[in-house]
């Protein structure tokens, strides 16, 4: 690779989603109203949960740590998308952007495991009813979340250990609004066939076989759940039928970014708004509107806040 007359990149350009001043000002109300409205709905799920004694299993434990996970999902790209709008110069620092990068399949990867343990949570309670609260005690759970996390990082830290050694010279223009690997691994200044293989096994191949096992395991247990004879089993068929909404929701704009190869599409930046700001918020908005008992406690909980404000 020849390297003559050609400076290191420092920073990269964001394209953004328009570069059309109308558009980035209706966009720029249009996201703000949904963050300032969806966000502390999942700031309220977790309270709920960890203000309940009613709430108190494995099941609501597993949803506040989704909320938490989404919450902070939320928080790495949307600021930064905001402030831009009102920007001339739409950059992004090298290290600011790997950092964009590391904390994106970070906290996403820790979120695919953590639907694993969720979907773990439903067998024991579907397949081994009578078993489930020794099983499944708060030690355990811990263990699984922190293994969700544990796997997040790892599978982050991968990405990064490649990217971060990668020759960047020119151009530096991501046709984006944020900085994820299948964009700037085709900036580097080498060829990175081999990288882009390692990436898809890492991210596309890891992400499709999750998803995999999570619809397989989720019809196993609804058939289980069809064919067996036990009390709740509406409401535990309603469950997994949530679960399985919100896996479709959360593994579907993924499948798409990761499980094909690294080019650009038409439909890359609408999906990539819906992957890293409306789903990922709306997850445990979706489990909370089928859930009567943890709907009920913030109803609870917000007529205690209000009427404790009205003394």
């Amino acid at each position: 690779m020849e390297t003559e007359n050609k400076t290191e990149v420092t920073e990269f350009v964001l394209l953004g989603l328009s570069q059309t001043r109308e558009v980035q000002l209706v966009l720029f109300f249009l996201f703000l109203l949904f963050y300032v409205t969806v966000l502390p709905v999942n700031i309220l799920i977790i309270l709920t949960v960890r203000g309940d004694p009613q709430l108190d299993s494995p099941m609501y434990f597993f949803l506040a740590n989704l909320a938490f996970l989404d919450i902070c999902y939320c928080s790495i790209t949307p600021p930064k998308m905001l402030a831009d709008f009102f920007s001339q110069q739409k950059t992004i620092s090298s290290r600011s952007c790997i950092a964009q990068l590391f904390f994106l399949h970070f906290l996403g990867g820790a979120e695919i495991f953590l639907l694993i343990a969720m979907a773990f949570d439903r067998y024991v309670a579907i397949c081994k009813p009578l078993h489930y609260a020794t099983l499944m005690r708060k030690m355990l759970c811990w263990v699984l979340v922190g293994t969700a996390w544990a796997g997040g990082f790892t599978h982050s830290i991968i990405q990064v250990a490649f990217v971060v050694h990668l020759p960047f010279c020119g151009p530096n223009e991501l046709d984006n609004f944020f900085c994820d690997v299948t964009q700037v691994i085709k900036l580097a200044c080498t060829n990175t066939y081999i990288l882009e293989f390692i990436m898809f096994v890492n991210s596309g191949l890891v992400i499709f076989m999750c998803f995999i096992l999570l619809l397989i395991s989720y019809g196993v247990l609804l058939i289980r759940l069809k064919t067996g004879i036990s009390r709740g089993k509406s409401k535990a068929a309603s469950t997994c039928t949530t679960h399985i909404i919100i896996v479709f929701v959360m593994f579907g704009p993924a499948i798409y970014i990761y499980c094909r190869p690294f080019c650009s599409l038409p439909l890359d930046k609408v999906v990539a708004v819906f992957h890293t700001m409306v789903f990922p918020l709306m997850n445990p908005m979706i489990y909370t509107l089928r859930n009567r008992e943890i709907l009920s406690a913030m109803k609870r909980l917000l007529l205690q806040y209000f009427l404790g404000r009205g003394k």
